[in-house]
């Protein structure tokens, strides 16, 4: 079930109660957008509580996200077009032999690569180990472009982000998940 509430502070606040929710969370989206999920097992009265307690934190997070988004004037569309083809070009010049090494290096198998011009993800991986990647990563420093991809190769192993997963992660970047993460974040995808 979703509903949006006006906050007097944050303004729209979109609240979704699901059963996929096992606690309640406050999510903040990158155009500043804040979503409140929670169980069915809780009041909604709780999550408007517990979303009180986090309004200095939005509040930080928005203009964290603000301060990192530099506003980059569009490319008129034959030039946009034009970019990304240049990136889909050295992505597929890249990326095919990046990840093999990688999965060589790392011993994690994965089933298939597709690329593609994503403007969401740097990347993901599919239930069936067919992991896709953004042109985009061709933006990115190349040991950022590895950090990745070896992400997403140990969603071979684990189809999550629980602790499990980042202990792998972290093992397989020699300690540095958390720093290669904080870099990462200071690019945007577009």
């Amino acid at each position: 079930m979703v509903s949006v509430i006006e906050h007097p502070r944050l303004g729209a606040i979109t609240l979704s109660r699901t059963r996929r929710a096992r606690r309640i969370t406050v999510c903040v989206r990158g155009t500043g957008a804040v979503r409140l999920s929670y169980p069915y097992g809780v009041a909604q009265r709780r999550a408007l509580e517990f979303l009180e307690g986090k309004v200095d934190w939005i509040e930080a997070a928005r203009a964290r996200m603000a301060a990192r988004t530099r506003v980059v004037p569009a490319l008129p569309p034959d030039e946009a077009k034009a970019l990304v083809e240049e990136l889909r070009r050295a992505a597929k010049a890249d990326l095919p032999a990046r990840i093999e090494r990688l999965s060589r290096q790392t011993g994690l198998k994965y089933a298939g690569l597709t690329i593609r011009a994503s403007r969401t993800k740097w990347g993901s991986c599919s239930g069936r180990n067919t992991i896709s990647l953004s042109v985009f990563l061709m933006k990115l420093p190349e040991h950022l472009r590895d950090f990745v991809i070896i992400h997403e190769l140990c969603h071979t192993v684990h189809h999550d982000h629980s602790p499990r997963f980042h202990a792998l992660v972290d093992r397989l970047v020699g300690g540095n998940e958390k720093a290669l993460n904080r870099e990462l974040r200071a690019f945007t995808i577009r």
